[in-house]
């Protein structure tokens, strides 16, 4: 192989890799738009649930049961009898969800969750009942 040969092998290799140097500046540049995008749209989302967050004030009326979330008809049972105690198993027969296991210790997550968000109270070993 001659000095000629290599030196055109070596320009070929140059040209391929400032090639690929171009596409992927070329990605990079739509990358970073993308980006741009989706940041400007998780900001909407995040002023949109602020926005909602604030209509659903403890003022704000209630969305009807049938609508409702299982969240939102948990917290609505309590809200509708702040003085009763309420088991698991009574909560889904009032609500008219399954009895079943898996569904009870879903629920019981849930108001877990709930007690913590300092909405309910446990005044007793498996007892909710809305906080006064």
């Amino acid at each position: 192989m001659n000095v000629c040969e290599l030196l055109r092998l070596l320009q070929a290799e140059h040209d391929e890799t400032a090639a690929r140097a171009d596409q992927l500046r070329e990605q990079i540049e739509q990358f970073t738009t993308a980006l741009a995008e989706t940041e400007a749209r998780l900001t909407e989302l995040a002023a949109t649930r602020k926005v909602i967050d604030g209509l659903t004030s403890p003022d704000h009326e209630p969305a009807p049961a049938e609508n409702a979330t299982v969240y939102q008809r948990i917290v609505t049972a309590f809200n509708e009898h702040p003085q009763k105690v309420f088991r698991v198993r009574d909560l889904h027969e009032h609500l008219g969800l399954p009895t079943d296991e898996p569904s009870i210790n879903v629920t019981r997550s849930r108001l877990g969750r709930l007690v913590r968000q300092g909405l309910l109270e446990q005044p007793g070993r498996g007892q909710y009942q809305k906080r006064t």
